[in-house]
């Protein structure tokens, strides 16, 4: 839950102590990355959005598992949780392999399009990093079409094989024995 009221939140008031800065994953899934990153990052809070009440709960055992102070979840849809957020609050975020909505008719759905990158934009600290993945080459091109050129995000690295700080999840262990190949793209915001 949100404080009461329409005022921007500053996200560090959500943790006590206040961490040292305030990242935010968009969609975690079963929350391994979200743990992962809280776990060899103490000194960060951590926000995960996630609409899905498996994921959520999957999340929780690691946090119980694991003794992780520095979590925070957010179960709905970011969008809400984005308008909310004070202006520039958040050092980095994270979207790992969104629902790529393959079928044309479909395409609307998709998470990264412009009014989601403006509300994102308006929370992203100047030089924070925006993380993106998808084993969707479809989607990856989809989003290459259209972060690059929003006037927020300059793109710093696309990448094919998985950066170290980018601990896999089950959902890309998967994907790749499936056969696919998932595509790794980091932006920073101007």
């Amino acid at each position: 839950m949100l404080p009461a009221g329409e005022a921007p939140l500053d996200p560090r008031t959500l943790f006590s102590p206040a961490p040292h800065a305030v990242w935010l994953e968009i969609g975690f899934g079963g929350g391994e990355h979200l743990a992962w990153q809280a776990e060899h990052h103490p000194d960060i809070g951590l926000i995960g959005c996630e609409p899905y009440e498996n994921g959520v709960v999957a999340l929780l055992g690691h946090v119980r598992d694991r003794d992780l102070a520095n979590v925070r979840i957010w179960n709905d849809d970011a969008r809400p949780l984005l308008a909310r957020l004070a202006a520039a609050s958040i050092a980095r975020a994270f979207v790992l392999f969104p629902d790529p909505w393959p079928k044309a008719r479909h395409h609307k759905r998709r998470l990264i399009q412009a009014p989601f990158l403006d509300a994102l934009a308006r929370v992203l600290a100047p030089g924070a990093e925006f993380r993106l993945a998808s084993d969707h080459a479809d989607y990856v091109e989809w989003m290459l079409e259209r972060v690059p050129v929003h006037p927020a995000f300059t793109l710093t690295a696309r990448l094919d094989a998985r950066p170290d700080g980018w601990p896999e999840t089950r959902y890309a262990a998967w994907s790749i024995g499936e056969g696919r190949k998932p595509a790794y793209l980091s932006f920073r915001r101007r």
